[in-house]
C-alpha cells in the first residue's frame, strides 16, 4: 500500500522530528529511552531467573522469611533514579 521508503522521504521524516521535538530535546528523550529499556530488561530477567528459582520441589514450609528488598538499579554516574522496589504479596489462599 505505501511501497518502500527510500533515502528522500527517511530524510524528510527525520527533518519533522526535528522539527517537532527540536534539536535539544532528542538526545534528552534517546537517553530516558535507553534508561528505560535497561530497566525493563533487568526487570525482565529478574521475573524469569525467580521463576526458574522458585519451581515447586515440595510442599511449602511455614519457616519461610520475606525476600530481601530489591533495588532498580539506575545507569551508572545516575544515583538519582536508584528506588527501592516493593513486591506484592499473595495473601489469598486458595
Amino acid at each position: 500500500m505505501f511501497g518502500r521508503l527510500g533515502a528522500p522521504e527517511i530524510i524528510l521524516i527525520l527533518v519533522v522530528i526535528i522539527l517537532l521535538f527540536g534539536a535539544k530535546k532528542l538526545p534528552d528523550m534517546a537517553r530516558s529511552l535507553g534508561k528505560s529499556a535497561r530497566i525493563l530488561k533487568s526487570e525482565a530477567k529478574a521475573m524469569k531467573s525467580e521463576g526458574q528459582d522458585s519451581a515447586p520441589a515440595g510442599p511449602p514450609s511455614t519457616d519461610e522469611q520475606p525476600p530481601a528488598q530489591r533495588t532498580i538499579q539506575a545507569a551508572p554516574g545516575d544515583v538519582t533514579s536508584s528506588r527501592p522496589v516493593t513486591e506484592p504479596t499473595d495473601t489469598t489462599k486458595r
